[in-house]
């Protein structure tokens, strides 16, 4: 669950909102660095967008500005300004007549009544997120995290206002592993280990493939009341049981199937992430296998971009956490005992990597 509230940029097909345009080879000019001075605008605008219900009032059918301040009570100006933007960002689209409509990927991620809804995402993107960057000069200077999130003080608190809105980022990844598993195909009692498990979706997403599973989620105390809520809104409640605590001192049980680290790592750091490797490897049963969501950079920590810029993401937010690449993981979990490292492509930031207990 740590830190899975930043997989916003959730594609390695990734467009990122900062213009990548260079200049013309021979002539050095200052505009791409003047486009990332706008960077922080598109989530900003999406933000106010769906605090103003822009996108939830467009779900009836095409409106223009006028009907939209008259459906949202927000000013027409203010409207007018942000729709606009969102038509530029292929938010939202506008006819000759001057009515705007939703997009195909704003009707299914900005609708806030949509299963897969990221708009309080955004909102809280603002009001979580963005003020601890505003600290970033400070924490580059002294090395410590604006706020330790992966604490569980703090922690608590703030992914309980978070989970369930970032719920679309693991989902289609989680069905992904699932299919790759085979789960509907086992007859056998399927025992999944879902570690800091948040909104627990990962584990909902294998219960949707089989009755067969059965799911134990790991999560501090505070966290576990909001598990136990989704997977209740899921209708899978009675096939999840739960263990509180911090992952290294946790009981976790053993003979697991499958054991979940859905984008854990990068907020425990290293040393705590090779310790939980080596304890997952002793609550699988053999053959059971270990599966790593995670933001992966190569080997000379060049690229890929968003994933390098999520290491900062750590850096503002964490204690020790930052980015890895598949071949400091893969060297993890064979010295924890691990066979068969690969990757699997997946809906995500990074492949997942999956590795066998012998």
């Amino acid at each position: 669950m740590r830190a899975r509230y930043l997989s916003i940029l959730q594609s390695r097909n990734f467009k990122s909102n900062l213009p990548m345009k260079r200049p013309e080879k021979d002539r050095v000019t200052p505009e791409r660095l003047m486009q990332f001075g706008f960077a922080y605008a598109p989530p900003l605008i999406i933000g106010a967008a769906a605090s103003n219900r822009v996108f939830d009032s467009l779900q009836s059918g095409a409106k223009t500005v006028e009907e939209v301040s008259q459906a949202t009570g927000a000013s027409a100006r203010g409207l007018r300004a942000i729709m606009g933007a969102l038509v530029g960002l292929e938010l939202l689209k506008k006819d000759r007549h001057q009515k705007y409509s939703l997009t195909p990927e704003s009707e299914a991620f900005l609708v806030s009544n949509k299963p897969g809804a990221l708009a309080g995402f955004f909102s809280l993107n603002v009001t979580q997120l963005v003020s601890k960057w505003l600290q970033l000069s400070d924490v580059v200077r002294s090395g410590q995290p604006a706020q330790a999130v992966n604490q569980q003080g703090q922690g608590t608190e703030f992914f309980s206002g978070l989970v369930e809105n970032i719920i679309p980022m693991s989902y289609a990844t989680a069905q992904t592993l699932a299919d790759h598993l085979k789960l509907a195909k086992t007859k056998n009692e399927i025992r999944v280990l879902d570690l800091a498990a948040g909104s627990g979706i990962w584990g909902i997403a294998f219960t949707q493939k089989s009755p067969r599973v059965r799911v134990t989620a790991v999560d501090w105390a505070g966290m576990i009341p909001t598990t136990k809520r989704i997977t209740q809104k899921f209708g899978v409640a009675d096939r999840f049981n739960y263990i509180e605590g911090d992952l290294i001192d946790a009981d976790f049980g053993n003979r697991y199937d499958v054991a979940i680290l859905g984008h854990i790592l990068h907020s425990e750091g290293e040393e705590r992430s090779r310790r939980l490797l080596k304890k997952t490897f002793r609550a699988l049963k053999s053959g059971g296998v270990i599966a790593i969501a995670e933001w992966l950079v190569n080997d000379d920590r060049t690229e890929p971009v968003p994933s390098l810029m999520f290491a900062v993401q750590m850096l503002v937010n964490t204690e020790k956490g930052d980015t890895f690449s598949f071949n400091e993981i893969k060297s993890w979990l064979e010295e924890a005992g691990f066979k068969k490292v690969r990757k699997l492509e997946a809906p995500g930031p990074s492949p997942l990597i999956l590795a066998t207990k012998p």
